[in-house]
């Protein structure tokens, strides 16, 4: 089969060859537009082997010494499907057996066999590993935290309140283009995976000595409810999660500090929820007219979502209501 770009189809070839009979090739090919190599090679073709010699060959080499043997593709299909084992798995397989392969020649080969996913290896998925949910036990089991970038609110109100075009909505987008301190608000929260427990602060910025503050004041809160030790940490992997000085941090308060897959922030989904909830139920819900006032609404309706908003996780009831039933469950399987 041609390529997109050739000039000359099977047709085209056949009848350039015949007008070379009575014509010299320099003048013909000159005429399609070829070149006399070109044109020499095809007439050449044609006088040797008729009408087969005009399809196209293909470029795949006559030899190929260092091409691996059909019985060593063949065993690692078989280790593949067999015991679904990676391409470092079956190349030290091979390499035991006396078979020197590299894992890179053993990947691509799975993907050629088409094998190199999962997935791949059975269709209906009766036998494909499923990821297992992770689920938080107990209170403190696992802890997330995060941080959301808000619009800082001027005083007086911003675009909502008075429009787009208005000039505190220019001044508010300046502050924020411009680098100007005090454009964004950041709201550090920290969920507790099992009841779901949240407590938010907005602060001025997201660095790790911020951070780390807002952790002393976050570790207060949850003691207060009962929760005075954390096994998992979980967070994204933002420069204040990874600074060295909030590693330190939570040597005292958790076992383990948890990061995220990069651009997975479903990993840390609880937390990302409650921000949507925030996001939905306050923070966009009403017009403000200062950053002071919607920072007291924030600490309200901290109360309002722990006491009395009923949340599915719990049954349709408060998150607090979860911690007596965690706790006694917590004692009564240690028992």
């Amino acid at each position: 089969m041609t390529h997109a770009n050739a000039r000359l189809n099977i047709e085209g070839r056949r009848r350039l060859v015949e007008r070379c009979r009575t014509r010299p090739i320099a003048h013909v090919a000159a005429e399609a537009g070829v070149s006399r190599a070109c044109l020499s090679k095809w007439k050449n073709r044609y006088d040797t082997h008729g009408e087969v010699g005009l399809q196209d060959r293909p470029s795949v080499p006559r030899s190929s010494p260092t091409q691996i043997p059909p019985d060593v593709v063949e065993r690692i299909e078989q280790l593949r499907r067999d015991n679904k084992w990676s391409a470092r798995r079956i190349t030290l397989e091979l390499a035991s057996q006396g078979v020197r392969i590299s894992e890179r020649t053993v990947g691509r080969w799975l993907a050629r066999l088409g094998i190199n996913q999962r997935r791949f290896l059975d269709p209906d998925g009766s036998t494909n590993r499923r990821p297992k949910r992770i689920v938080a036990r107990y209170p403190g089991h696992m802890v997330h935290l995060d941080v959301k970038k808000v619009g800082r609110i001027p005083d007086g109100g911003g675009w909502r309140a008075h429009g787009r075009g208005s000039e505190q909505a220019r001044a508010a987008q300046r502050a924020k283009t411009g680098g100007a301190k005090g454009g964004y608000v950041y709201l550090h929260s920290a969920v507790d995976g099992f009841s779901r427990l949240a407590y938010t602060e907005p602060l001025a910025d997201e660095k790790a000595a911020t951070t780390v503050a807002f952790l002393s004041r976050a570790r207060a809160f949850f003691a207060a409810h009962g929760i005075h030790r954390v096994v998992r940490v979980v967070t994204d992997n933002g420069a204040n999660y990874r600074a060295a000085i909030f590693e330190r941090s939570l040597i005292p308060w958790a076992s383990r500090h948890q990061r995220t897959k990069p651009y997975t922030p479903r990993h840390n989904g609880k937390v990302e929820r409650y921000q949507r909830i925030l996001a939905e139920e306050l923070l966009y819900a009403r017009q403000w007219s200062s950053e002071a006032e919607r920072a007291r609404a924030i600490a309200v309706w901290n109360v309002h979502y722990n006491y009395h908003r009923p949340h599915t996780a719990a049954s349709n009831r408060p998150p607090v209501s979860r911690l007596h039933v965690g706790v006694t469950n917590v004692m009564a399987s240690n028992t």
